[in-house]
C-alpha cells in the first residue's frame, strides 16, 4: 500500500469519527436523551461503534461508524473494482438512520464511505427522506439544500445524483419509490481532496437539516390515523433494506456486525 493511500485512509476514518461525534452530540442536545454505545470487532479485521438512541423526539436513531479490512470472500470477489485478481479491501464509513415519533416528520437516512482496493479508491453514499405524510415545505427545503451543497462542488452533481437516488430507492416489486428521494452516488473518484470536501459538506448538510427540520416540526399535531399511516410506510422501509440495500449486502458479505447492519430497521412496522 502506498503512503498516499494510507494517508487518504487515515483522513477518511478520522472524519467519519468526527462527524459521528457531531451527530451524536447534536441529536442528544435536541432530544434530551442519551445514546447507548457498543463497540464491536470484526473477526477478519477492523470493527466499529454502534450508537442507538430511543428518545423523546427520535423513536429510534442509530449512528454507526466502522473501519473494516481484509479479503473479500470468493462469492463477493469481482463485485468491487480492483478485486478481480486481488481480493483485499479497506473500507471506512458512517451510517445514520432516524425514525421519528411524530409521523409528520420524515424518516431520514444518510451514509458515506471510503473504500480502497488494489489500485482503486472511491467514495460512495448519499442521503434521502422517507416521509409517511409528505409535506411540500419539507421536501422543498431538503432538495434545495442538497442542490446548493452539490453546486458548491460540481454543477452536474445534483441532477446526476438525484436521478441515481430515484432509481436506487425504488421498490420494484411494488412499483413505488421508498420516499421523496435525495442524492445517491458511488465510485466517486476524480481527485481525493476535491471528493473528500464534497463528502464532508454532505455530512454537515445532513445533520443541519435533520436538526432544523425536527425543531420546526416537533410540535406538529397528529392522530391515530397518522400513526397507522406511519406504521404501514415503515413496512416499505423494511422491504427495501432487506431486498435491495447495498450497504446491508456489503455488511453481510464482509462479516460485519449483524446488529449494526440491521440498525436501520424501524422499531415497528405493519403490513395490514
Amino acid at each position: 500500500m502506498s503512503d498516499k493511500i494510507k494517508d487518504h485512509q487515515n483522513k477518511a476514518e478520522k472524519w467519519f469519527r468526527e462527524l459521528r461525534n457531531q451527530m451524536v452530540g447534536a441529536i442528544q442536545n435536541l432530544d434530551g436523551s442519551t445514546f447507548t454505545q457498543k463497540q464491536w470487532e470484526r473477526p477478519g479485521g477492523g470493527g466499529g461503534i454502534m450508537s442507538i438512541l430511543k428518545g423523546n423526539l427520535f423513536e429510534k436513531v442509530g449512528v454507526n461508524i466502522s473501519t473494516v479490512y481484509g479479503e473479500f470472500s470468493e462469492e463477493f470477489r469481482g463485485n468491487m473494482p480492483g478485486t478481480e485478481e486481488e481480493p483485499s479491501f479497506w473500507a471506512s464509513g458512517i451510517s445514520v438512520v432516524a425514525h421519528m415519533k411524530n409521523p409528520k416528520i420524515a424518516a431520514a437516512h444518510f451514509n458515506t464511505r471510503y473504500i480502497s482496493t488494489k489500485g482503486n479508491q472511491w467514495f460512495g453514499g448519499g442521503c434521502d427522506l422517507t416521509p409517511a405524510i409528505p409535506e411540500k415545505i419539507e421536501t422543498t427545503n431538503f432538495h434545495e439544500g442538497l442542490e446548493r451543497t452539490c453546486n458548491q462542488h460540481d454543477k452536474s452533481y445534483y441532477n446526476n445524483f438525484k436521478k441515481q437516488c430515484d432509481d436506487y430507492f425504488y421498490l420494484k416489486h411494488r412499483k413505488e419509490p421508498r420516499g421523496i428521494g435525495g442524492i445517491f452516488f458511488d465510485y466517486v473518484n476524480t481527485n481525493f481532496e476535491k471528493d473528500f470536501s464534497f463528502i464532508k459538506d454532505t455530512g454537515q448538510y445532513f445533520i443541519n437539516f435533520l436538526i432544523d427540520n425536527t425543531k420546526r416540526k416537533r410540535d406538529f399535531e397528529f392522530d391515530q390515523n397518522d400513526l397507522i399511516t406511519l406504521s404501514k410506510k415503515r413496512s416499505r422501509y423494511v422491504e427495501f433494506n432487506l431486498l435491495y440495500d447495498r450497504g446491508t449486502l456489503f455488511g453481510l458479505k464482509t462479516g460485519g456486525n449483524i446488529d449494526a447492519i440491521l440498525m436501520s430497521m424501524p422499531p415497528s412496522a405493519n403490513w395490514d
